[in-house]
């Protein structure tokens, strides 16, 4: 295997959804199990799943996936945080890191493997999808910036990695508008829902 590994981050509160938004509905199962199907399917060689809030019921419905679980007891201090705890829990010879969060269902493995292989391509330590300039999610780190990761500022966040590094940053560009999207609100999901329902795909409920 390549060595890369993906950290899935299913430790948030939802506040905005007002309910645990992991273990929502979602194409006959629930939105983090399709994200854990989304990652065993790309060219990842493991996962780490971080648990936070709704922590017994998000590992419920994840033991039957071949993933490792971390639990996150500073999950309410934010994103950095899960990635840290991931981090930790990966084994020794990981040489990279994909982080994908855990409300985005709607993007793929191709989205994993598309930031996997321009790290290959590009050489560079950190990279991002972008879509139309923006950039997205799954994102993409060298195994070299872990200490680093976990040295960072917590009012920073890890998009300040990037900033830090912008010589060893590639954008890897994307058709996909999913990369900018997440489930944070009852809208949000709504919204989800429709477009699958709008392409044909099978009834997510």
């Amino acid at each position: 295997m390549n060595g890369i590994w993906a950290i899935v981050l299913a430790a948030g509160e939802s506040k905005r959804m007002g309910s645990p938004k992991m273990l929502l509905p979602w194409m006959g199962k629930t939105i983090i199990e399709q994200v854990v199907e989304n990652v065993l399917s790309s060219e990842v060689s493991g996962a780490v799943v971080v648990l936070g809030a709704a922590s017994d019921g998000v590992k419920s419905v994840t033991l039957r996936y071949n993933v490792v679980h971390c639990y996150n007891e500073e999950y309410k201090s934010g994103m950095l945080s899960s990635v840290r705890c991931g981090l930790k829990a990966l084994p020794d010879d990981c040489t990279a890191v994909v982080v994908m969060p855990g409300d985005q269902p709607m993007t793929g493995a191709n989205e994993l493997n598309r930031v996997i292989a321009a790290r290959k391509e590009s050489g560079k330590g950190i990279v991002m999808p972008v879509y139309e300039g923006r950039r997205g999610h799954p994102l993409l780190i060298d195994g070299s910036y872990r200490e680093e990761v976990m040295t960072l500022p917590e009012d920073e966040g890890l998009r300040a990695l990037a900033a830090r590094h912008p010589g060893d940053v590639f954008e890897a560009s994307t058709e996909d508008p999913s990369v900018l999207r997440d489930i944070d609100t009852h809208d949000d999901y709504l919204d989800e829902l429709n477009i699958i329902t709008r392409d044909g795909r099978d009834d997510p409920i």
